[in-house]
């Protein structure tokens, strides 16, 4: 399922207080790995999850990791950052 995705803009919604957005480069069965990413912890900022993600679809991914890689046990959702809607 997630092949559609490689070498695609994600957004990695977590269990945790984290979001993460980046390139989708590679996965397996306990990881994901994503490329120019931005590992956010929400409890930096008083942003919602909902309109960080907006905000960063709209001006870009504000990359502060060239590469990470998420346990698959800690996501809960994953999206196409394209797909990521605000109305």
């Amino acid at each position: 399922m997630l092949d559609e995705f490689l070498n695609c803009k994600v957004v990695l919604d977590l269990a945790s207080t984290y979001v993460c957005l980046g390139k989708l480069s590679r996965y397996d069965e306990h990881f994901v790995e994503l490329k120019n990413a931005d590992l956010h912890d929400l409890r930096d900022t008083e942003t919602s999850r909902e309109l960080y993600i907006a905000d960063s679809a709209a001006t870009g991914i504000k990359r502060n990791r060239k590469r990470v890689f998420v346990r698959r046990s800690e996501v809960v959702a994953i999206s196409l950052l394209e797909d990521v809607v605000d109305d």
